[in-house]
């Protein structure tokens, strides 16, 4: 059988342009052509490097385009692995119930109850060989721990630090892939049953399948789904994980042999797997998964409460009038006219004493003078 054969155009030989020879002056029309040409070369490179942030046909800015969101299934390594799968066989969680219509989670607790399943006395990863595969590659190492932010020399503790469980929601991460000796980092979302790794703050670290570490979703939840979507998948029902504020001990998942509640000690590998103290008052299979951004916003507004109408079916209870404040009792002291120690006031009826021989009296050693008037304030001293 012939191959095919490619066809090729064959350009005629240009002709070429004739040059003016020196000194001669362009003539105006083609120098208005030749500014043109150059006008629309200066647009054609500054829509170019404006990287989609120029202006459009009717002068609006052009919208930068959406971003990839690469859909992993459970099982998958991904593109661009860290390491071999470290996945455990285990059972997959069962997943929770949707909320009602019209309302949806978008930021669930990481210590959240039902938020992660996984089989008792089992963890979802290998941690230790997850340790070995990746301490085994300086680069990997390096750029692991770039991507996960920790120290180079501390992943092995960081690792051993973290939780194997498994998801029970579609939840939208961002993920990291191995290339060039570099991470690259891409928006992603995980299917339900993904085996993670989780830290102490309840958020999903590293995904099991492919070594791979992870980090919080970017700000914006907006983007374009690549990839092979499951069965069940559904934008509206993709969750974030939020980080707890403060350190947690334990997480409560659910069993997914017997769909019981589980308490796993974070940093175990569910050797201490236990019943927990307190349950949560329903059922693993019936709890919905509430957080933040539920129910949807109504798009008229937010409804003003209606003013409360008083209940007039009882009398209303008797006022008491209201009573004069107490009067204040005299202050206590010593009586002048009972006290032993106080002089008694003068008699006004009796004479004078009659000073002794040689002496005068006071008015007339000192007599009177007019004492001029005073203000009525008194200034201080001034100086």
């Amino acid at each position: 059988m012939r191959s095919p054969l490619r066809r090729t155009r064959r350009n005629p030989t240009p002709t070429p342009t004739p040059v003016p020879p020196p000194g001669d002056a362009i003539a105006p029309r083609d120098g208005a052509r030749l500014a043109g040409v150059a006008f629309a070369s200066v647009l054609l490179l500054a829509g170019c490097s404006s990287g989609g942030t120029g202006a459009g046909s009717a002068g609006r800015p052009v919208a930068a385009p959406a971003q990839d969101v690469l859909l992993q299934s459970a099982a998958a390594p991904g593109p661009d692995p860290f390491t071999a799968s470290t996945v455990r066989n285990t059972a997959r969680p069962s997943d929770p119930p949707r909320p009602p219509e019209g309302q949806r989670a978008r930021e669930v607790a990481g210590s959240t109850p039902g938020l992660y399943g996984g089989t008792r006395a089992v963890g979802s990863c290998d941690v230790e060989r997850q340790v070995s595969l990746l301490t085994g590659d300086t680069k990997k190492a390096r750029a692991f721990a770039e991507a996960a932010g920790v120290p180079e020399a501390g992943v092995a503790d960081w690792l051993r630090g973290l939780t194997p469980v498994a998801l029970r929601v579609d939840t939208r991460v961002t993920g990291h892939g191995y290339r060039g000796g570099r991470a690259t980092a891409h928006q992603a979302v995980l299917q339900t049953g993904t085996a993670v790794l989780v830290d102490q703050y309840g958020s999903p670290r590293v995904r099991c399948a492919g070594g791979n570490p992870l980090r919080a979703p970017a700000g914006d939840r907006g983007g374009v789904y690549v990839g092979v979507p499951w069965d069940a998948f559904d934008p509206d029902h993709v969750v974030g994980v939020r980080p707890t504020g403060t350190v947690v001990t334990s997480l409560v998942i659910v069993n997914a042999t017997d769909r019981s509640w589980i308490e796993r000690r974070t940093g175990s590998d569910g050797e201490e797997d236990r019943k927990p103290a307190v349950e949560p008052s329903c059922d693993p299979d019936a709890c919905i998964l509430e957080g933040s951004g539920t129910p949807e916003p109504d798009a008229s507004g937010p409804a003003t409460p209606a003013p409360s109408t008083p209940d007039r079916s009882t009398p209303p209870e008797p006022v008491p009038p209201p009573q004069d404040p107490p009067v204040p009792d005299a202050p206590t002291g010593p009586d002048p006219y009972t006290d032993p120690d106080t002089e008694p006031l003068p008699d006004p009826s009796a004479e004078p004493p009659v000073p002794p021989d040689g002496e005068l009296p006071p008015e007339e050693l000192f007599p009177p003078e007019p004492v001029p008037d005073q203000p009525d304030t008194f200034e201080a001293f001034e100086g």
